[in-house]
């Protein structure tokens, strides 16, 4: 209920994170295969071995959702606004008890369930470029991204995104549109937390959209507003090489996999009313590929002269974009040899980024919450197969 609250909100304009992904105007593309559900997946990584089967006790657990939830929403609504935050996230605390005080242990089936629900969500002829995938890939980005090895806070553990002053931070502008798409999900499966479900969004998004498996994993808790984390932890995208290592490294990143995670700019597109920035990287912004490295790497790219923050636009044709965090990868002598790997194999792109992105979304996580080993979970379009 809080998160559904704090979805009606959005976050003051501000030039902060790298990773905006999301939009307003559809941009012109040749045919291209995206989030199209009917279309075939390329360069898709083989799928483990199948875990042995087990009943989905889903059924079992929505009763009982719903059965904390309704207790929990009624001292919500006669509460003031900060205990009613802290009483939805005691309220999800309380599920996860009774979850294990019932013996209820979701299994691989019931995770396969969640992700096939967001899958269903991820088109929508009225967003965007068509789909919630790009934003949904940055809820799961910016909800683990302010991870801090030093202290060991922050990450995706507590999902304090739901909380002001959070919520509220630049860099996360327009977040509120995939957190309250994604409460359509969590009303299904009230069981999941909501570290588990955004990550879990990203990781769907990304398939969907023709990339690489993602290894993902349950186990994350909801935490509470005292949990989250202060303004400035994730990347600001009109800065240079320094910032980019400071923001990485302090999450415990090298500069390869700096590279390859920012190579998630395949997807989606930047907006004025949230990052300040405008555009999209690549024409085909609901296609992972590495069409970002290719773009970057190979095209003329001059600065745009507009009212609006320092970006770039390539030359050609004046309708991509690319923040300054962006081209120092090929400004950069370190950062470039992993853009140039990249924009000439796109195999190479996607088993680092699956294995990076992986890294991304457990950061904070401690070891002994993990409910299981990784799971590869299958596309909407390997399972009719």
């Amino acid at each position: 209920m809080a998160s559904a609250l704090l979805g009606a909100l959005r976050a003051p304009v501000r030039r902060s994170g790298a990773f905006a992904f999301a939009a307003v105007k559809p941009v012109a593309r040749p045919p291209t295969r995206g989030f199209a559900t009917s279309k075939l997946l390329r360069n898709a990584a083989p799928e483990s071995a199948p875990a042995p089967k087990s009943s989905s006790n889903t059924p079992l657990f929505i009763g009982i959702g719903a059965l904390v939830a309704g207790g929990v929403g009624y001292w919500v609504a006669t509460s003031d606004s900060t205990t009613a935050k802290e009483a939805a996230t005691a309220g999800k605390s309380a599920a996860q008890a009774v979850k294990a005080k019932t013996n209820f242990v979701p299994t691989k089936e019931d995770y396969q369930k969640v992700y096939n629900k967001i899958a269903e969500t991820l088109e929508a002829d009225d967003y965007d470029d068509g789909s919630y995938g790009p934003v949904y890939v940055r809820l799961a980005w910016h909800a683990s991204g302010t991870y801090d090895k030093e202290t060991g806070t922050g990450g995706s553990n507590y999902a304090t995104m739901r909380f002001e002053p959070e919520s509220l931070h630049g860099a996360n502008a327009g977040l509120d549109t995939a957190r309250t798409k994604l409460e359509e999900v969590k009303k299904l499966f009230p069981w999941i937390s909501y570290g588990d479900l955004w990550t879990l969004g990203g990781v769907c998004a990304i398939q969907e959209a023709s990339g690489p498996k993602i290894p993902w994993r349950p186990g994350r808790i909801d935490g509470f507003a005292k949990d989250a984390t202060p303004d400035g932890r994730l990347p600001d995208a009109a800065q240079g090489a320094d910032h980019v290592r400071n923001i990485f490294y302090r999450m415990g990143f090298n500069d390869q996999e700096i590279v390859a995670l920012i190579g998630a700019h395949a997807l989606g597109r930047c907006h004025p009313n949230r990052s300040g920035f405008d555009g999209p990287w690549t024409f085909s912004p609901t296609t992972f590929s590495n069409a970002f490295y290719e773009l970057l790497w190979n095209e003329k790219w001059t600065w745009k002269k507009w009212s609006g923050p320092k970006q770039l636009e390539d030359k050609k044709t004046k309708t991509l974009m690319m923040l300054p965090t962006d081209y120092v990868l090929v400004t950069d002598r370190s950062f470039k040899q992993y853009t140039k790997k990249y924009a000439q194999d796109e195999q190479a792109f996607f088993k680092d980024f699956s294995a990076v992105f992986n890294k991304l979304l457990e950061l904070g996580v401690p070891s002994q919450q993990w409910a299981s080993e990784p799971y590869e979970l299958k596309t909407l379009e390997e399972q009719k197969a």
